[in-house]
């Protein structure tokens, strides 16, 4: 590609200022927070260059100063109910995997009990109703002209799955909110009784690689992948996955099985967004679009393919992912909620006695984190700031 293609395709992507046009990671969380009843009705979708971004953003301020007069609380917001509807949302709109890591750790914060299971149980049956990238083939700003999230969640209450009663941060229910929100294009935004892809909420998988649990999105995984064997072939580090997959003698085909270890809270440190791993390039050039991937990473909203993420423990904590050798054979299995390393319980005794957990950082910052981060499943924030707290006045500075 020349460079005056390049940029000109560059420019079509990036088209104004704002985050990703896709349901990535920053429009699944605004929608989130919407479906939280933590922001006005309709914020989540609202183009950056639109003007009604600038009117709402007016329109929080004032409100943010009633509810200072009202004493309306976070705490009366950010119920159990609250977490529930937006893990029903986060489903309907085909939202990021790094919604579960985010919720879990606000309502750690909160303390509002939230566990991994409660995706799978309350989300993973849902439809998704919005055809929209990476899922489908729209861009947010059609998602926003068509309705938005509360059009969304009109379908979700009208179908009896949303806690109608929330209470949102403008002193309505969020069913009052919502009740009226038209749709303009129903080929972006489906009825719930006609969806776009069905049963497409995030899966929670578990299973002797992952026995706290890790997390696939359905609606963004090769169907035929849903159900594999195949042999593992293993990266220690991300840098080592960059630099062999593109080595024309790696021993790999599309019916292997990819595996990343050391990229989870711990071990990267901080859980990058690699897990996605990019396919080999020789696969690529037979037509292979996608293959079954495995690691303790998080990876961007706007990848897809069939991506188990989250692994949990992790490797660096000694999770039974840190075991896992190439040429084992791995069993995915979505429909099951299984992940299975096909290694005897001996072998992999054998394997974790010669295991030697990674060094711990020297000092400072870092040292802290990684003593102190959770797993995944816990939300990977720092265990000593989980836990419901009020507003503290502290002392003056002397």
């Amino acid at each position: 590609m020349k460079v005056k293609e390049y940029f000109e395709a560059e420019s079509c992507m990036h088209r104004s200022k704002g985050h990703c046009m896709t349901m990535g990671t920053a429009s699944t969380m605004a929608s989130m927070v919407e479906a939280l009843g933590m922001s006005l009705p309709g914020n989540a979708a609202i183009p950056a260059v639109d003007a009604r971004r600038n009117t709402l953003a007016q329109m929080t301020g004032r409100r943010i100063v009633e509810m200072v007069r009202e004493d309306l609380c976070i705490s009366r917001v950010l119920t159990r109910e609250a977490f529930e509807n937006a893990i029903r949302a986060n489903a309907a709109i085909g939202g990021s995997t790094n919604a579960v890591i985010h919720l879990i750790a606000i309502a750690g914060r909160v303390g509002v009990p939230l566990c991994l299971d409660d995706f799978d149980r309350l989300g993973s049956s849902l439809p998704c109703l919005v055809d929209i990238q990476p899922s489908g083939t729209h861009l947010m700003e059609d998602f926003f002209y068509a309705g938005g999230l509360p059009t969304v969640l009109r379908e979700l209450a009208e179908a009896d799955v949303l806690s109608r009663e929330a209470l949102t941060v403008n002193g309505q229910p969020i069913w009052k909110n919502v009740a009226e929100a038209p749709c303009w294009n129903r080929d972006v935004i489906r009825r719930f009784k006609e969806p776009f892809k069905a049963n497409a909420g995030i899966a929670v998988l578990r299973g002797n690689l992952a026995p706290d649990g890790a997390v696939i999105k359905p609606s963004a995984a090769s169907p035929h992948l849903l159900q594999h064997r195949g042999r593992a072939v293993v990266f220690e580090t991300i840098e080592e996955c960059h630099a062999k997959v593109n080595d024309e003698s790696l021993d790999i085909d599309e019916h292997c099985v990819m595996v990343l270890k050391n990229c989870g809270p711990r071990g990267y440190p901080g859980m990058a967004e690699v897990g996605n791993m990019l396919l080999p390039p020789k696969l690529l050039r037979k037509g292979v679009t996608d293959m079954v991937r495995i690691s303790d990473a998080r990876m961007s909203g706007t990848a897809y393919g069939t991506v188990v993420l989250h692994a949990c423990p992790e490797a660096a904590a000694g999770g039974p992912l840190a075991l896992v050798e190439s040429g084992d054979m791995v069993t995915l299995d979505v429909p099951k909620r299984q992940l299975r390393l096909d290694v005897d319980d001996n072998a992999l005794a054998a394997r974790r006695a010669k295991w030697t957990p990674p060094p711990l950082p020297d000092r400072g910052w870092l040292r802290l984190y990684v003593e102190h981060v959770q797993q995944a499943d816990k939300g990977a924030d720092l265990d000593f700031l989980v836990g419901r707290s009020g507003a503290h006045v502290a002392r003056d500075s002397h």
